[in-house]
C-alpha cells in the first residue's frame, strides 16, 4: 500500500532546531548536576505530511542535521525508513558515529517513522507491527538534589498515579544514600518495586558495597552501579551481588557493536537502550533483536512518548523508565501526549496515525536556543 496510489512519496524537506526548557527545580544524580534540558526536534515533511522526531542532548545536533542528514535524506523514499538509515550511517563516518551525531540521527530516524505511519495513514505502533498492546513503565526521578521530603513526595506522586515501579538516584553523596533510600522505601511502601541508578558514580569496591545494602533492603534493579563502559566491573557486581538483585546499564549505548559487547561480556541482568540515542527506532529495534537472540530483557531509557510505541514491537520488553525531565518537557512541546493507565502501563493511541502527536509551536518559541 502506498498513499493516494503514488509508487514514491519523497521526503521534500528535514530541519532541525533545538529549544532548551530550564528544569523545575536544580538536578543531580551521582555523576552530573543541571538546570535545563536541551530538546533538538527534527520535522521530516513528504507530500501533505509532516512527520516528528527528537533526541536531548547538546543543540549542536541541529548542526549535523541540517548539514549533514538533510541532504541525505531530502529526495529519498518516505516509505524506505531503512535505506535513509543505511544512508545516514553511511555519511557519517567521518564526523564520528557514536555521541552527538547518533543523537542527531536517531532524531531523523524517529521523524521518518513518525512520517511514514501518517503517509499510510496508520499509528506508529501497526506501521512497527505490535507484539505488545501496551509498555509497562516506572516513574524515575529521585534527584540527588532533593531534600528527603521532596525525594519521597516525588516518588509518592508516582504510586499515586498507579505505576507500581519507582526509581531513584544515588552515588553523589554515599554517607547519605542509606538515610534516602530509608525514606523512598517509607514513601511508596513495601508492595511497590524500588529501583535504584548510580550513573556510574561508584568504584567497584562501593559498588559491591552497596549492592549488599541495596538488596537487603529489597531493591530489584541496580543501575549503573559502576561506568557502562566498565563491562568488566559490570559483570563482576552482577556476578557477586545477592539474590533478587538485578544489574542493569546500557542508556549510553550510540551503536549496535556496544550492545553486542555488553551482552558478549554477560555485564547485565536486564540491557537497555535510549531510542533518541540508539539510532533511533531502526537502532532501538536492532537491539531488540540482539536482546532476543540473546535471552535477555530489554528495558527503554526515557523519551516515553517515542519509547511506548517503539516498546510495543519489542519481544523481549521489560519495561520503560517514566524519566520527570522528559515526561515534563513532551507535555510541555506536544498536544497528544499518553498518560499512564492504572497498572503503570502506557497504551499508544491506536486512532491517530503516527505518534499521534503535534508541535506546539507558539509555545515551543519561547524556549528555542
Amino acid at each position: 500500500m502506498t498513499p493516494a496510489g503514488d509508487d514514491r512519496v519523497e521526503v521534500r524537506r528535514l530541519r532541525a532546531r533545538a529549544f532548551t526548557v530550564p528544569t523545575d527545580r536544580p538536578e543531580s544524580d551521582g555523576t552530573l548536576e543541571w538546570d535545563s534540558t536541551t530538546v533538538v526536534v527534527v520535522e521530516a515533511k513528504a507530500g501533505a505530511h509532516s512527520g516528528i522526531g527528537w533526541t536531548f542532548g547538546h543543540e549542536a545536533a541541529t548542526g549535523v542535521v541540517n548539514s549533514t542528514l538533510a541532504s541525505v535524506v531530502e529526495g529519498r523514499d518516505a516509505l524506505a525508513v531503512g535505506g535513509s538509515w543505511q544512508a545516514m550511517v553511511g555519511a557519517v563516518r567521518n564526523l564520528g558515529w557514536p555521541g552527538l551525531v547518533a543523537c542527531a540521527l536517531s532524531a531523523v530516524d524517529i521523524a521518518l517513522w513518525d512520517l511514514k505511519a501518517r503517509l499510510l495513514g496508520l499509528p506508529l505502533v501497526a506501521a512497527l507491527d505490535q507484539v505488545h498492546p501496551a509498555t509497562p513503565v516506572y516513574g524515575s526521578g529521585g534527584f540527588c538534589s532533593y531534600p528527603l521530603d521532596q525525594l519521597a513526595e516525588q516518588l509518592s506522586g508516582w504510586v499515586e498515579a498507579g505505576i507500581p515501579r519507582v526509581k531513584m538516584k544515588v552515588g553523589r553523596h554515599p554517607e547519605q544514600d542509606l538515610a534516602r533510600l530509608q525514606a523512598a522505601r517509607r514513601a511508596v511502601g513495601d508492595d511497590v518495586e524500588l529501583y535504584v541508578d548510580a550513573n556510574g558514580a561508584y568504584t567497584r569496591t562501593q559498588a559491591l558495597h552497596w549492592a549488599a545494602v541495596y538488596g537487603q533492603a529489597g531493591v530489584g534493579w541496580f543501575e549503573e552501579p559502576v561506568s557502562s563502559d566498565d563491562l568488566e566491573g559490570l559483570r563482576m557486581v552482577r556476578d557477586r551481588r545477592p539474590a533478587g538483585l538485578e544489574v542493569a546499564a546500557g542508556e549510553y549505548g550510540y551503536v549496535p557493536t556496544y550492545f553486542r559487547h555488553v551482552l558478549d561480556a554477560g555485564a547485565v541482568d536486564c540491557l537497555q537502550a535510549d531510542v533518541t540515542r540508539c539510532g533511533g527506532i531502526t537502532g532501538f529495534l536492532q537491539v531488540a533483536g540482539l536482546c532476543a537472540a540473546y535471552g535477555i530483557d530489554l528495558s527503554a531509557h526515557g523519551a516515553p512518548q517515542v519509547s511506548a510505541h517503539a516498546c510495543t514491537a519489542v519481544w523481549r520488553l521489560r519495561h520503560l523508565e517514566y524519566f520527570h525531565d522528559h515526561v515534563r518537557i513532551e507535555r510541555l512541546l506536544f498536544d497528544g501526549v499518553l498518560e499512564p493507565q492504572p497498572g503503570g502501563l502506557l497504551v499508544p493511541d491506536q486512532d491517530r496515525p503516527g505518534l499521534g502527536l503535534e508541535l506546539k509551536r507558539a509555545d515551543a518559541e519561547r524556549w528555542a536556543a
